[in-house]
Protein backbone atom coordinates (compact mmCIF):
# COMPACT_ATOMS: atom_id res chain seq x y z
CA UNK A 1 0.00 0.00 0.00
CA UNK A 2 1.64 3.09 -1.16
CA UNK A 3 0.96 6.24 1.12
CA UNK A 4 2.65 8.73 -0.58
CA UNK A 5 2.46 12.07 -1.74
CA UNK A 6 4.56 15.39 -3.52
CA UNK A 7 4.06 18.87 -2.01
CA UNK A 8 5.61 22.05 -2.56
CA UNK A 9 8.35 19.65 -3.91
CA UNK A 10 8.93 17.67 -1.56
CA UNK A 11 7.80 13.96 -1.17
CA UNK A 12 6.17 13.00 1.91
CA UNK A 13 5.69 8.77 2.67
CA UNK A 14 3.99 7.33 5.70
CA UNK A 15 4.74 3.71 6.25
CA UNK A 16 1.14 2.58 7.64
CA UNK A 17 -1.77 3.84 8.13
CA UNK A 18 -1.49 4.32 12.11
CA UNK A 19 1.24 6.72 10.81
CA UNK A 20 -0.84 8.32 8.50
CA UNK A 21 -3.70 8.71 10.94
CA UNK A 22 -1.33 10.19 13.34
CA UNK A 23 0.69 12.68 11.26
CA UNK A 24 -3.01 14.10 10.12
CA UNK A 25 -3.79 14.94 13.81
CA UNK A 26 -4.50 18.30 14.33
CA UNK A 27 -1.32 19.51 16.41
CA UNK A 28 -1.81 18.01 20.25
CA UNK A 29 1.14 17.86 22.77
CA UNK A 30 0.11 14.40 23.93
CA UNK A 31 0.91 13.26 20.54
CA UNK A 32 4.18 15.61 20.37
CA UNK A 33 4.99 13.84 23.76
CA UNK A 34 4.16 10.58 22.24
CA UNK A 35 7.04 11.12 19.11
CA UNK A 36 3.97 10.48 16.62
CA UNK A 37 2.92 13.81 15.22
CA UNK A 38 3.74 15.69 12.05
CA UNK A 39 6.93 17.19 12.40
CA UNK A 40 5.67 20.53 10.52
CA UNK A 41 2.42 21.83 9.08
CA UNK A 42 3.30 20.90 5.77
CA UNK A 43 3.73 17.46 6.71
CA UNK A 44 0.25 17.38 8.46
CA UNK A 45 -1.62 18.42 4.95
CA UNK A 46 0.72 16.24 3.33
CA UNK A 47 -1.10 13.64 5.31
CA UNK A 48 -4.46 15.27 5.29
CA UNK A 49 -3.91 14.63 1.55
CA UNK A 50 -3.37 11.24 1.31
CA UNK A 51 -5.68 10.20 3.89
CA UNK A 52 -8.71 11.87 1.62
CA UNK A 53 -7.53 9.13 -0.52
CA UNK A 54 -7.51 5.70 1.96
CA UNK A 55 -10.80 3.93 1.42
CA UNK A 56 -13.20 3.00 4.47
CA UNK A 57 -12.31 -0.52 3.68
CA UNK A 58 -8.51 0.11 4.47
CA UNK A 59 -8.93 1.76 7.79
CA UNK A 60 -11.38 -1.09 8.79
CA UNK A 61 -8.25 -3.27 7.34
CA UNK A 62 -5.86 -1.32 9.61
CA UNK A 63 -7.43 -1.41 13.28
CA UNK A 64 -5.01 0.90 16.02
CA UNK A 65 -4.91 -2.35 18.15
CA UNK A 66 -4.74 -6.28 15.85
CA UNK A 67 -8.03 -7.79 16.33
CA UNK A 68 -6.66 -10.47 18.03
CA UNK A 69 -4.90 -8.48 20.80
CA UNK A 70 -7.58 -6.29 21.86
CA UNK A 71 -11.32 -6.42 23.08
CA UNK A 72 -11.99 -2.90 22.23
CA UNK A 73 -10.98 -3.71 18.48
CA UNK A 74 -12.89 -6.69 18.68
CA UNK A 75 -16.25 -5.08 20.03
CA UNK A 76 -16.26 -2.52 17.56
CA UNK A 77 -15.20 -4.73 14.73
CA UNK A 78 -18.06 -7.37 15.81
CA UNK A 79 -20.83 -4.56 15.81
CA UNK A 80 -20.29 -3.48 11.84
CA UNK A 81 -23.53 -3.54 9.78
CA UNK A 82 -22.17 -6.07 7.47
CA UNK A 83 -24.86 -4.73 4.78
CA UNK A 84 -24.09 -1.06 5.58
CA UNK A 85 -20.64 -2.00 5.41
CA UNK A 86 -21.09 -3.58 1.97
CA UNK A 87 -22.93 -0.18 0.76
CA UNK A 88 -19.69 2.33 1.67
CA UNK A 89 -16.60 0.48 1.93
CA UNK A 90 -15.28 1.60 -1.60
CA UNK A 91 -15.63 5.22 -0.51
CA UNK A 92 -12.55 7.40 0.34
CA UNK A 93 -12.11 9.30 3.60
CA UNK A 94 -12.75 12.64 1.46
CA UNK A 95 -15.96 11.56 -0.23
CA UNK A 96 -17.19 10.34 3.09
CA UNK A 97 -16.25 13.99 4.45
CA UNK A 98 -18.22 15.61 1.70
CA UNK A 99 -21.17 13.05 2.07
CA UNK A 100 -21.03 14.17 5.75
CA UNK A 101 -21.13 18.04 5.21
CA UNK A 102 -23.95 17.99 2.23
CA UNK A 103 -27.07 19.48 3.03
CA UNK A 104 -28.73 16.70 1.08
CA UNK A 105 -27.56 14.34 3.93
CA UNK A 106 -30.09 14.07 7.06
CA UNK A 107 -29.95 12.83 10.75
CA UNK A 108 -31.59 9.59 9.77
CA UNK A 109 -28.62 8.99 7.03
CA UNK A 110 -25.93 9.56 9.24
CA UNK A 111 -27.85 6.99 11.76
CA UNK A 112 -27.82 4.55 9.43
CA UNK A 113 -24.49 4.64 8.14
CA UNK A 114 -23.13 4.89 11.43
CA UNK A 115 -23.68 1.47 12.16
CA UNK A 116 -21.29 0.44 9.58
CA UNK A 117 -18.32 2.54 11.02
CA UNK A 118 -15.30 1.69 13.00
CA UNK A 119 -13.21 4.04 14.88
CA UNK A 120 -10.90 4.59 12.56
CA UNK A 121 -13.22 5.45 10.14
CA UNK A 122 -15.05 8.12 12.51
CA UNK A 123 -11.44 9.41 13.08
CA UNK A 124 -10.21 10.18 10.19
CA UNK A 125 -13.05 11.88 8.61
CA UNK A 126 -12.82 14.17 11.98
CA UNK A 127 -8.77 14.96 11.06
CA UNK A 128 -10.43 16.45 7.45
CA UNK A 129 -12.54 18.77 9.17
CA UNK A 130 -12.16 21.91 10.28
CA UNK A 131 -13.68 23.19 13.12
CA UNK A 132 -16.88 25.00 11.58
CA UNK A 133 -16.81 21.24 9.36
CA UNK A 134 -17.04 19.48 13.01
CA UNK A 135 -19.80 22.00 14.30
CA UNK A 136 -21.96 21.55 10.96
CA UNK A 137 -21.46 17.44 11.12
CA UNK A 138 -22.58 17.56 14.47
CA UNK A 139 -25.84 19.98 14.79
CA UNK A 140 -27.15 17.61 11.91
CA UNK A 141 -26.88 14.46 14.00
CA UNK A 142 -29.54 13.98 16.54
CA UNK A 143 -29.16 11.40 18.99
CA UNK A 144 -31.64 10.89 22.08
CA UNK A 145 -31.79 8.98 24.64
CA UNK A 146 -34.11 8.03 27.97
CA UNK A 147 -33.89 7.36 31.74
CA UNK A 148 -36.40 9.31 33.76
CA UNK A 149 -36.45 12.19 31.33
CA UNK A 150 -34.82 12.65 27.85
CA UNK A 151 -31.24 13.86 26.58
CA UNK A 152 -31.08 15.16 23.03
CA UNK A 153 -33.85 16.66 21.83
CA UNK A 154 -33.53 19.19 19.57
CA UNK A 155 -33.90 23.10 21.09
CA UNK A 156 -32.64 21.48 24.19
CA UNK A 157 -29.62 21.97 26.39
CA UNK A 158 -29.24 19.61 29.95
CA UNK A 159 -26.68 20.23 32.63
CA UNK A 160 -25.38 17.64 35.15
CA UNK A 161 -26.04 19.13 38.63
CA UNK A 162 -22.14 18.46 39.97
CA UNK A 163 -22.18 19.04 43.73
CA UNK A 164 -19.36 17.94 44.69
CA UNK A 165 -17.75 18.37 48.05
CA UNK A 166 -13.89 18.15 49.31
CA UNK A 167 -15.05 16.09 52.52
CA UNK A 168 -18.20 14.35 50.60
CA UNK A 169 -20.46 16.18 53.36
CA UNK A 170 -24.19 15.13 53.29
CA UNK A 171 -25.42 18.93 54.41
CA UNK A 172 -22.55 20.50 52.21
CA UNK A 173 -23.43 18.12 48.94
CA UNK A 174 -27.34 19.14 49.51
CA UNK A 175 -27.15 23.05 49.85
CA UNK A 176 -24.81 22.56 46.78
CA UNK A 177 -27.71 20.67 44.78
CA UNK A 178 -30.23 22.54 45.61
CA UNK A 179 -28.24 25.72 44.05
CA UNK A 180 -27.76 23.99 41.08
CA UNK A 181 -31.46 23.28 40.95
CA UNK A 182 -32.43 26.45 40.95
CA UNK A 183 -30.82 27.93 38.28
CA UNK A 184 -32.15 24.24 36.29
CA UNK A 185 -29.05 22.52 36.20
CA UNK A 186 -29.85 18.72 36.91
CA UNK A 187 -31.89 17.80 34.11
CA UNK A 188 -29.18 15.49 32.68
CA UNK A 189 -27.84 13.66 36.31
CA UNK A 190 -27.33 14.44 39.91
CA UNK A 191 -23.99 13.38 39.77
CA UNK A 192 -21.05 13.59 42.65
CA UNK A 193 -17.60 12.82 42.50
CA UNK A 194 -16.76 11.13 45.57
CA UNK A 195 -13.84 11.41 47.97
CA UNK A 196 -14.26 8.51 49.54
CA UNK A 197 -14.85 5.43 46.89
CA UNK A 198 -16.17 3.20 49.81
CA UNK A 199 -19.37 1.31 49.34
CA UNK A 200 -21.03 2.65 52.45
CA UNK A 201 -20.29 6.62 51.85
CA UNK A 202 -21.39 5.84 47.75
CA UNK A 203 -24.59 4.02 49.66
CA UNK A 204 -25.20 7.18 51.94
CA UNK A 205 -25.10 9.67 48.72
CA UNK A 206 -26.87 7.74 46.63
CA UNK A 207 -29.37 7.14 49.37
CA UNK A 208 -29.53 11.22 49.90
CA UNK A 209 -29.77 12.75 46.41
CA UNK A 210 -32.32 9.60 45.49
CA UNK A 211 -34.06 11.58 48.90
CA UNK A 212 -34.21 14.89 46.84
CA UNK A 213 -35.17 13.46 43.91
CA UNK A 214 -38.42 11.90 45.77
CA UNK A 215 -39.46 14.71 48.05
CA UNK A 216 -39.02 17.49 45.11
CA UNK A 217 -40.08 14.90 42.54
CA UNK A 218 -37.33 15.66 39.87
CA UNK A 219 -37.63 14.51 36.56
CA UNK A 220 -34.03 13.30 37.06
CA UNK A 221 -31.56 10.55 37.87
CA UNK A 222 -28.62 10.45 40.51
CA UNK A 223 -25.85 9.22 39.75
CA UNK A 224 -22.11 8.71 42.39
CA UNK A 225 -19.24 8.68 40.09
CA UNK A 226 -17.15 5.57 42.03
CA UNK A 227 -15.80 3.00 40.32
CA UNK A 228 -18.31 0.95 38.28
CA UNK A 229 -17.70 -2.57 41.01
CA UNK A 230 -18.53 -0.27 44.10
CA UNK A 231 -21.97 0.92 41.87
CA UNK A 232 -22.65 -2.46 41.29
CA UNK A 233 -22.58 -4.07 44.95
CA UNK A 234 -24.26 -0.95 45.85
CA UNK A 235 -27.26 -1.88 43.36
CA UNK A 236 -26.73 -5.50 44.67
CA UNK A 237 -27.66 -4.76 48.33
CA UNK A 238 -30.70 -2.02 47.04
CA UNK A 239 -29.21 1.02 46.59
CA UNK A 240 -31.59 4.04 44.36
CA UNK A 241 -28.86 3.67 41.83
CA UNK A 242 -30.00 5.86 38.87
CA UNK A 243 -27.36 5.80 36.44
CA UNK A 244 -24.28 3.41 36.44
CA UNK A 245 -20.87 5.41 35.96
CA UNK A 246 -17.69 4.30 34.28
CA UNK A 247 -14.36 6.31 32.88
CA UNK A 248 -12.99 4.65 30.02
CA UNK A 249 -10.44 4.27 27.20
CA UNK A 250 -9.41 3.31 23.66
CA UNK A 251 -7.65 0.05 24.53
CA UNK A 252 -8.23 -3.31 26.21
CA UNK A 253 -4.92 -2.32 28.10
CA UNK A 254 -5.91 1.07 29.37
CA UNK A 255 -9.11 -0.03 30.23
CA UNK A 256 -7.34 -2.76 32.21
CA UNK A 257 -5.37 0.09 34.24
CA UNK A 258 -8.94 1.62 35.17
CA UNK A 259 -9.88 -2.13 36.86
CA UNK A 260 -12.49 -2.51 34.30
CA UNK A 261 -13.05 -5.07 30.93
CA UNK A 262 -15.68 -6.01 28.45
CA UNK A 263 -16.60 -8.47 30.52
CA UNK A 264 -17.26 -6.38 33.50
CA UNK A 265 -19.21 -3.62 31.94
CA UNK A 266 -21.24 -6.17 30.64
CA UNK A 267 -22.24 -7.22 34.12
CA UNK A 268 -22.90 -3.76 35.25
CA UNK A 269 -25.10 -3.05 32.03
CA UNK A 270 -26.69 -5.94 33.23
CA UNK A 271 -27.23 -5.14 36.58
CA UNK A 272 -28.66 -1.65 36.02
CA UNK A 273 -30.84 -3.13 33.60
CA UNK A 274 -32.36 -5.09 36.19
CA UNK A 275 -32.15 -2.71 39.57
CA UNK A 276 -31.88 0.61 38.51
CA UNK A 277 -34.33 2.65 39.77
CA UNK A 278 -35.02 4.90 36.78
CA UNK A 279 -37.05 4.38 34.01
CA UNK A 280 -34.34 3.99 31.13
CA UNK A 281 -34.08 2.38 28.62
CA UNK A 282 -31.04 3.90 28.68
CA UNK A 283 -28.73 3.39 32.13
CA UNK A 284 -25.06 4.21 31.86
CA UNK A 285 -22.76 7.48 31.79
CA UNK A 286 -19.17 7.42 30.57
CA UNK A 287 -16.50 10.00 30.81
CA UNK A 288 -13.44 9.79 28.19
CA UNK A 289 -10.67 12.29 27.10
CA UNK A 290 -8.08 12.57 24.31
CA UNK A 291 -4.80 11.22 26.40
CA UNK A 292 -6.47 8.35 28.28
CA UNK A 293 -4.81 6.16 26.73
CA UNK A 294 -1.04 8.06 26.60
CA UNK A 295 -1.21 8.37 30.40
CA UNK A 296 -1.22 4.57 30.75
CA UNK A 297 1.47 3.97 28.35
CA UNK A 298 -1.41 1.71 26.67
CA UNK A 299 -2.18 3.74 23.46
CA UNK A 300 -0.06 1.37 20.88
CA UNK A 301 2.15 5.13 19.16
CA UNK A 302 -1.86 5.63 18.02
CA UNK A 303 -2.59 8.79 18.02
CA UNK A 304 -4.93 10.42 21.35
CA UNK A 305 -7.75 11.17 18.91
CA UNK A 306 -8.15 7.91 17.16
CA UNK A 307 -7.66 6.61 20.41
CA UNK A 308 -11.33 8.52 21.77
CA UNK A 309 -12.72 7.70 18.92
CA UNK A 310 -12.26 4.01 19.75
CA UNK A 311 -13.99 4.65 23.19
CA UNK A 312 -17.34 5.63 21.99
CA UNK A 313 -17.31 2.73 19.86
CA UNK A 314 -16.93 0.73 22.94
CA UNK A 315 -19.49 2.95 24.63
CA UNK A 316 -22.32 2.47 21.99
CA UNK A 317 -22.19 -1.07 22.85
CA UNK A 318 -24.11 0.01 26.42
CA UNK A 319 -26.81 2.16 25.27
CA UNK A 320 -25.36 4.67 27.26
CA UNK A 321 -27.82 7.57 28.11
CA UNK A 322 -25.04 10.11 28.15
CA UNK A 323 -21.13 10.46 27.47
CA UNK A 324 -19.36 13.39 27.81
CA UNK A 325 -15.28 14.40 27.16
CA UNK A 326 -13.89 15.61 30.05
CA UNK A 327 -11.81 17.77 27.27
CA UNK A 328 -8.75 19.53 29.38
CA UNK A 329 -9.11 17.45 32.44
CA UNK A 330 -6.13 15.41 31.96
CA UNK A 331 -3.60 18.65 31.31
CA UNK A 332 -1.58 20.20 29.52
CA UNK A 333 0.75 17.41 28.98
CA UNK A 334 -1.78 16.12 26.35
CA UNK A 335 -3.73 19.47 25.22
CA UNK A 336 -1.36 22.53 25.97
CA UNK A 337 -3.13 25.18 24.99
CA UNK A 338 -7.03 26.36 24.69
CA UNK A 339 -6.19 25.95 21.15
CA UNK A 340 -5.74 22.67 21.47
CA UNK A 341 -8.92 22.17 24.26
CA UNK A 342 -11.39 24.01 21.83
CA UNK A 343 -10.10 21.27 18.88
CA UNK A 344 -10.29 18.48 20.91
CA UNK A 345 -14.14 19.36 22.52
CA UNK A 346 -15.17 19.88 18.65
CA UNK A 347 -13.80 17.02 17.42
CA UNK A 348 -14.85 14.56 20.50
CA UNK A 349 -18.27 16.22 20.34
CA UNK A 350 -17.98 15.17 16.31
CA UNK A 351 -17.05 11.98 16.55
CA UNK A 352 -19.10 10.69 19.49
CA UNK A 353 -22.33 11.62 18.08
CA UNK A 354 -21.13 10.03 14.15
CA UNK A 355 -21.12 7.21 16.33
CA UNK A 356 -24.68 7.07 17.57
CA UNK A 357 -23.90 8.42 20.82
CA UNK A 358 -25.85 11.31 23.32
CA UNK A 359 -22.30 13.59 23.78
CA UNK A 360 -21.58 16.33 26.31
CA UNK A 361 -18.58 17.93 27.13
CA UNK A 362 -17.08 18.84 30.32
CA UNK A 363 -15.54 22.22 28.82
CA UNK A 364 -12.91 22.64 31.40
CA UNK A 365 -9.40 23.08 32.23
CA UNK A 366 -6.81 22.98 34.97
CA UNK A 367 -4.82 25.60 36.43
CA UNK A 368 -1.66 24.98 34.79
CA UNK A 369 -2.67 24.80 31.30
CA UNK A 370 -2.83 27.54 28.74
CA UNK A 371 -6.19 28.80 29.14
CA UNK A 372 -8.43 30.68 30.85
CA UNK A 373 -12.32 31.01 31.53
CA UNK A 374 -13.44 33.57 28.67
CA UNK A 375 -11.56 30.26 26.27
CA UNK A 376 -13.90 27.70 28.36
CA UNK A 377 -16.75 29.63 27.81
CA UNK A 378 -15.84 30.14 24.10
CA UNK A 379 -15.58 26.79 23.76
CA UNK A 380 -19.11 26.21 25.52
CA UNK A 381 -20.75 28.41 22.83
CA UNK A 382 -19.30 26.63 20.17
CA UNK A 383 -20.19 23.31 21.49
CA UNK A 384 -23.83 24.43 22.16
CA UNK A 385 -24.14 25.97 18.63
CA UNK A 386 -23.05 22.79 17.37
CA UNK A 387 -25.74 20.85 19.46
CA UNK A 388 -24.28 19.48 22.42
CA UNK A 389 -26.47 17.54 24.47
CA UNK A 390 -25.48 19.04 27.93
CA UNK A 391 -22.62 20.02 30.17
CA UNK A 392 -21.35 20.41 33.70
CA UNK A 393 -23.08 22.87 36.13
CA UNK A 394 -20.67 23.67 39.32
CA UNK A 395 -20.98 26.26 41.65
CA UNK A 396 -18.94 29.20 39.96
CA UNK A 397 -17.56 27.20 37.50
CA UNK A 398 -14.52 26.17 40.16
CA UNK A 399 -14.85 22.50 41.80
CA UNK A 400 -13.28 22.68 44.73
CA UNK A 401 -12.71 18.60 45.48
CA UNK A 402 -10.96 18.00 41.69
CA UNK A 403 -9.45 21.16 41.57
CA UNK A 404 -10.48 22.31 37.98
CA UNK A 405 -12.30 24.86 36.16
CA UNK A 406 -15.22 24.24 34.17
CA UNK A 407 -18.78 25.52 33.68
CA UNK A 408 -21.21 26.76 36.31
CA UNK A 409 -24.78 26.31 37.20
CA UNK A 410 -25.57 29.94 35.72
CA UNK A 411 -23.52 29.18 32.40
CA UNK A 412 -26.09 26.83 31.22
CA UNK A 413 -28.81 29.06 32.49
CA UNK A 414 -26.96 31.79 30.14
CA UNK A 415 -26.19 29.38 26.85
CA UNK A 416 -29.93 28.26 26.44
CA UNK A 417 -30.48 31.80 26.95
CA UNK A 418 -28.25 32.99 24.32
CA UNK A 419 -29.05 30.13 21.70
CA UNK A 420 -33.32 30.12 22.65
CA UNK A 421 -32.92 26.21 24.30
CA UNK A 422 -34.62 24.84 26.90
CA UNK A 423 -34.38 22.41 29.71
CA UNK A 424 -35.51 18.78 29.01
CA UNK A 425 -38.84 18.91 28.29
CA UNK A 426 -39.96 17.10 31.50
CA UNK A 427 -37.60 19.07 34.16
CA UNK A 428 -38.73 21.91 32.59
CA UNK A 429 -42.14 21.89 33.09
CA UNK A 430 -41.18 20.80 37.04
CA UNK A 431 -39.24 23.98 36.96
CA UNK A 432 -42.39 25.82 35.86
CA UNK A 433 -44.71 24.05 38.82
CA UNK A 434 -42.06 25.08 41.19
CA UNK A 435 -42.17 28.67 39.63
CA UNK A 436 -38.28 28.55 38.54
CA UNK A 437 -39.31 29.29 34.83
CA UNK A 438 -41.94 30.89 32.96
CA UNK A 439 -41.89 30.47 29.08
CA UNK A 440 -38.35 29.26 29.08
CA UNK A 441 -37.00 32.37 31.17
CA UNK A 442 -36.02 31.79 34.88
CA UNK A 443 -38.31 33.72 36.95
CA UNK A 444 -37.16 36.57 39.90
CA UNK A 445 -37.16 33.00 42.31
CA UNK A 446 -34.32 31.40 40.48
CA UNK A 447 -30.87 31.26 41.75
CA UNK A 448 -32.36 31.51 45.32
CA UNK A 449 -31.47 28.08 47.44
CA UNK A 450 -33.31 28.92 50.35
CA UNK A 451 -36.62 28.30 48.20
CA UNK A 452 -35.74 24.33 48.95
CA UNK A 453 -35.31 24.27 53.09
CA UNK A 454 -39.11 25.80 53.18
CA UNK A 455 -40.64 22.29 52.69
Amino acid sequence: MLLRTKLFGKTYEFDSIKTLLAKANEEKSGDRQAGIGAASAAERMAAKHVLAEVTLATLRHNPSVPYEADEVTRVIDDAVAETVYEEIKGWTVGEFREWLLADTTSSQMIGRVSTGLTAEMVAAVTKLMSNLDLMVGAKKIEITAHCNNTIGLPGTLLSRNQPNHPTDSPDGIRATLFEGLSFGSGDSVIGINPVDDSLASVMRLLDMTHEVIIKWEIPTQNCVLAHVTTQMEALKRGAPVGLVFQSLAGSQKANEGFGVTVGLMDEAYALAQEYCVSDGPNYMYFETGQGTALSADAHYDTDQLTMEARIYGLARRYRPYQVNTVVGFIGPEYLYDSVQIIRAGLEDHFMGKLTGIPMGCDACYTNHARATQNDIENLAVLLTAAGCSYFMGVPMGDDTMLSYQCTSYHDTASLRQLLGLRPAPEFEAWMEALGLMDNGRLTDKAGDASFFLQK
